[in-house]
């Protein structure tokens, strides 16, 4: 059967991050067994958010503009509406944004709660 989920991107929990206002919210975790999830996160400018990626995810640019700090290589990615994003399993970023930035995400996990 083919899943839906309405306005995915309303009223997404907190990640709880000090100083940080960053929300995320699955979508569809691990639908029927798959093991991949997906959903949105929202980032508010604020403290950046640091995160590593224990596995693979792409991320596509909803509204607004994420900047990308790569914390190993210190490349700076600024991306922004209409983007499409690739974190390698083991990528640690650091995401800011001026404003706001909302982005939608398919992940290769299989830990979704």
């Amino acid at each position: 059967m083919i899943g839906k989920v309405e306005k995915g991107y309303e009223n997404l929990p907190s990640m709880n991050e000090p100083g940080c206002e960053a929300f995320i919210g699955d979508a569809f975790a691990n639908p029927d067994g798959a093991v991949f999830c997906s959903g949105f996160f929202e980032l508010l400018h604020s403290d950046p958010l640091v995160y590593e990626y224990t596995y693979d995810e792409t991320k596509f640019v909803v509204e607004g503009e994420f900047v990308l700090t790569d914390m190993t290589s210190g490349q700076v990615v600024h991306a922004r509406k209409g983007d499409v994003l690739f974190f390698p399993k083991g990528t640690t970023v650091k995401f800011e944004t001026p404003d706001r930035a909302l982005g939608f995400y398919a992940g290769h996990r299989t830990f979704a709660p």
